[in-house]
């Protein structure tokens, strides 16, 4: 005999987006048995609190178990498995904010836009390896992007203009936090970045000649004596007003 999750292959997302919604459906713990020994939400910020303090990677359902006081199978009638829980985990991080109502020229609030997103990563830096193959649409994740196209909104772009600006966005805050939280895990080095070039300078210095490097040698160079090697907040600033031209450029050709 099967179960049911094996008889209806769309039996797992349908429970998952119940989790997600349950304020709103009233769904959260197995409604059989005896009465729940914790509750979904204690679920979801045991496992942030795990992520917070050791990384993504040391969430598991047997850490969480432990977490909250339950078996690691027990677990499992509350949560299907770890996808799920990291899906539970990333909708309840964009759901932290409360967002003012966008006001402002279209710089400014693809600014807010942005710093919003970035002010997650720098909450939660374990967002930057937190990939899942498909997003649950939860509340949090749902009213982000309601506000983010709202903000957008009205300046002239159609609606797949706007959902790919909303994307890009994404995308470019994404590929920022992953410098800041390298740049955040070197300074934490007891290794200075100057004594690191020290030490290398004379291997590299035998490899990479100038006549093969001509322009990349040059460039190197002048950015690491400006900022050695990253200044992730300053590319952070220079990368989203490179983009934010780009939109105005494609609201000015629409």
């Amino acid at each position: 005999m099967t179960d049911a999750s094996q008889a209806d292959p769309n039996a797992e997302p349908r429970r998952t987006l119940r989790l997600l919604w349950r304020a709103s459906i009233e769904e959260g713990a197995p409604k059989r048995g005896p009465r729940p020994k914790v509750s979904i939400d204690a679920i979801v910020a045991s496992a942030i609190a795990i992520a917070d303090e050791q990384g993504v990677d040391a969430v598991t359902m047997r850490s969480v178990a432990e977490r909250v006081g339950v078996g690691a199978m027990t677990l499992y009638g509350y949560v299907p498995g770890r996808s799920e829980l990291l899906g539970l985990m990333i909708d309840e991080v964009a759901g932290e904010s409360q967002r003012p109502a966008p006001t402002g020229s279209l710089r400014e609030r693809i600014t807010a836009i942005a710093e919003e997103l970035m002010a997650e990563y720098r909450r939660h830096p374990w967002l930057v390896d937190a990939r899942l193959p498909r997003p649950w649409l939860g509340p949090g994740s749902s009213d982000r992007y309601e506000w983010q196209l709202a903000g957008i909104d009205g300046f002239g772009l159609d609606d797949i203009a706007m959902d790919q600006v909303v994307t890009t966005i994404h995308a470019f805050v994404g590929g920022s936090a992953q410098a800041w939280v390298a740049e955040r895990e070197r300074l934490a080095l007891a290794e200075t970045d100057l004594e690191w070039w020290g030490e290398t300078a004379a291997v590299l210095d035998e490899v990479m000649d100038g006549s093969r490097y001509p322009v990349s040698g040059r460039v190197g160079q002048a950015a690491g004596e400006d900022y050695g090697l990253g200044d992730a907040k300053r590319s952070f600033d220079f990368g989203l007003a490179l983009l934010i031209d780009g939109v105005e450029a494609l609201v000015a050709a629409q």
